[in-house]
């Protein structure tokens, strides 16, 4: 029997909310913590301040993550915003209570 994996799409943000950016992983915990912590400094998240986890999905079929992940980048701005404020209107942290 194989294990089930789940595997996230993201959207981060900055203090700002002035830059969106979109990702997709297999731990989300994980990657906000690389990214609030600019393990790859010279990133594009790191440059830009990107440390606020403001939507995320989830699924367990890779494929269909990263073909989701690549739909939302290809979105306009608004679109992107209006999808962010379906399920966090105020652009909370989502990451904030984690340890």
């Amino acid at each position: 029997m194989s294990k089930q994996h789940n595997y996230y799409v993201y959207i981060m943000t900055n203090k700002n909310n002035t830059v969106l950016y979109t990702g997709v992983c297999n731990n989300l915990m994980r990657r906000v913590w690389e990214h609030k912590h600019k393990v790859n400094p010279r990133s594009f998240t790191a440059r830009y301040n990107v440390c606020k986890l403001v939507y995320y999905e989830w699924g367990n079929d890779i494929n269909a993550a990263i073909s989701r992940e690549k739909q939302i980048k290809g979105w306009l701005r608004a679109k992107k915003i209006a999808l962010i404020q379906s399920k966090n209107p105020e652009w909370k942290d989502l990451s904030v209570e984690w340890a």
